[in-house]
């Protein structure tokens, strides 16, 4: 079975690449996969298993 999480990052101006590789890396180093990143970074959508 999955679950899903679906978070508004807010990465701000300044280094908003490197916040945004942050989040992402955060994400993984819980489990999370990476499903979907909505345009403009305005949303991303994460799944894993839910009984790990």
């Amino acid at each position: 079975m999955k679950e899903y999480k679906l978070i508004q990052p807010k990465l701000g101006f300044r280094n908003r690449f490197q916040n945004f590789e942050d989040l992402l890396n955060q994400y993984a180093r819980e489990g999370w996969r990476v499903i979907e990143i909505h345009q403009g970074w305005s949303a991303v959508l994460f799944e894993r298993d839910k009984n790990r």
